[in-house]
């Protein structure tokens, strides 16, 4: 699956029961997973055990990629986040409704790529070790471009300020143009200015 090579894959259900049981889910939780997932399963794992030209990373030791069959294509992302919380590995998450696939990551947040047909997603990897091999799949998914000097967490950091900066300065401007009093248009050009120093 994703292009991966033979040698990663796995083929391991992920019964949902077996998942409420284990981490005691209530039952809303339970109802909204039944109302978006049909069935899951890790079908491949990037391990040095499988991938004998990767070593092993010091904070990174697996990548598992779990295909989840979709009931709706507007699942919620609560689900997604959820299952990455309660398991305590790196997953790469392959969505899957009708013939299109969704790729998603978590790492301290969710990224997801684009809906693509099932025979155009491809994932590559590169890098010497999993963490660097983590690292670049969470920025393709995600699609950061991460600033020399700059982890991968730092640059997610980066990003996350750079884009509430920009919502900031849209509502702003949307306040400036709705207002008609010149003295507070004044005021919100000078806080827009502010914010725009800081990009």
């Amino acid at each position: 699956m994703l292009g991966l090579p033979q040698s990663t894959e796995l083929n391991c259900p992920m019964p949902k029961a077996q998942l409420y049981k284990k981490f005691e889910l209530k039952q809303a939780q339970r109802d909204a997973f039944d109302a978006d997932v049909a069935r899951m399963e890790i079908v491949n794992v990037i391990a040095p055990q499988s991938l004998p030209g990767v070593a092993e990373g010091t904070e990174v030791k697996a990548v598992f990629v779990v295909d989840i069959e979709l009931k709706r294509s507007d699942y919620g992302t609560k689900n997604i986040i959820l299952i990455a919380k309660l398991i305590p590995h790196r997953m790469i998450f392959a969505l899957r409704h009708d013939d299109k696939v969704q790729l998603a990551v978590y790492h301290t947040r969710l990224f997801t790529a684009p809906w693509q047909s099932s025979e155009l997603v491809n994932l590559t990897l590169s890098g010497l070790n999993l963490d660097s091999v983590w690292d670049n799949i969470v920025a393709t998914i995600g699609s950061l471009e991460v600033a020399k000097g700059n982890s991968l967490t730092e640059q997610i950091r980066v990003d996350d300020e750079r884009n509430w900066v920009l919502r900031q300065i849209e509502a702003l401007e949307r306040q400036m143009r709705s207002s008609t009093q010149p003295r507070r248009q004044r005021e919100l050009y000078a806080e827009i200015k502010k914010l725009k120093s800081l990009l």
